[in-house]
């Protein structure tokens, strides 16, 4: 009798343990969830907030009534137009990126075109820091008459995150057995038909995942486009760093702007979560 008391008594206390560390460990995820999301939340409400709101003290935790004069002043200004740059070149760069980077991850994987070294080398030139090559390549876009145009910021953006590109795609591509395309071989398709009808199927997972970095990358971009664009097409983050002045910063255009910009990559990655999560899974992330 008393052997099973103390067996119940070494289970409750078990028990116990248990649940205390598993309430530590939600305690632990909901304050640092809390930590994460509160900058955020306090960039989201100073965009909504008056002037007077946003330098009380003691700080206004939340706007009296929603208003969207900062907003109102971006468009009026010109200076939401940034974000549509941002948007366009970042895009276009993406899918030239992935087009080209995909062919020659698949040349890579199927054909091992340059050996095993090729890869490696390619992906080493993402390596290189951009302040080490954006002022060479500034003096030879100045020589073109590229500098604050569309399509020589696409082409610098598209090259840089190439090897990128390349080496992500080059992982997901050798997963899929080559057995497979064989097969479509023999039964009579090309071999763009078993790109498009094998592979590309295949490793969507992988390629919706690698677009969404690619595009991030580029969308976050600084330092190529504060040398390379001047008014035309100057991008999201750049303008923002014009309201830092040397005597004051305009919170509110700073708030409002990193909101519009911050939209477009919440709603991107919203609507491809699910491809994101299965490609950040597969096997590009083994080496």
């Amino acid at each position: 009798m008393s052997t099973m008391r103390a067996i119940e008594t070494a289970n409750r206390r078990r028990r116990t343990r248990r649940t205390a560390r598993l309430v530590l460990r939600y305690a632990a995820a909901i304050v640092l969830t809390v930590l994460f999301l509160f900058p955020i939340y306090w960039l989201f409400m100073i965009s909504f907030k008056t002037p007077e709101e946003i330098f009380a003290s003691p700080p206004v935790w939340y706007p009296a009534s929603i208003q969207f004069d900062n907003f109102a002043v971006l468009f009026r200004d010109g200076d939401a137009v940034t974000v549509w740059n941002s948007l366009f070149i970042a895009g276009t760069s993406t899918v030239l990126a992935l087009f080209f980077g995909t062919l020659c991850a698949y040349s890579l994987a199927r054909f091992r075109t340059g050996g095993d070294n090729l890869a490696v080398w390619i992906l080493s030139q993402r390596m290189v820091p951009p302040i080490a090559v954006v002022f060479p390549l500034f003096l030879l876009y100045v020589w073109l008459g590229w500098v604050d145009t569309y399509h020589g910021l696409i082409l610098l953006y598209t090259a840089f995150n190439l090897p990128y590109v390349i080496w992500m795609m080059r992982g997901y591509i050798e997963d899929i057995p080559a057995e497979l395309e064989e097969s479509a071989l023999v039964d009579g398709c090309t071999r763009w038909q078993v790109l498009v009808r094998v592979v590309f199927p295949m490793v969507r997972n992988g390629l919706f995942a690698t677009a969404v970095f690619t595009f991030v990358f580029a969308w976050n971009d600084f330092i190529f486009a504060l040398v390379m664009t001047r008014s035309e097409v100057t991008t999201y983050p750049v303008q923002v760093s014009h309201y830092f002045g040397a005597q004051s910063n305009f919170w509110a255009k700073i708030a409002a702007m990193s909101v519009l910009g911050a939209a477009p990559v919440f709603i991107a990655v919203a609507f491809l979560q699910r491809y994101l999560v299965r490609g950040i899974s597969m096997g590009a992330v083994k080496g």
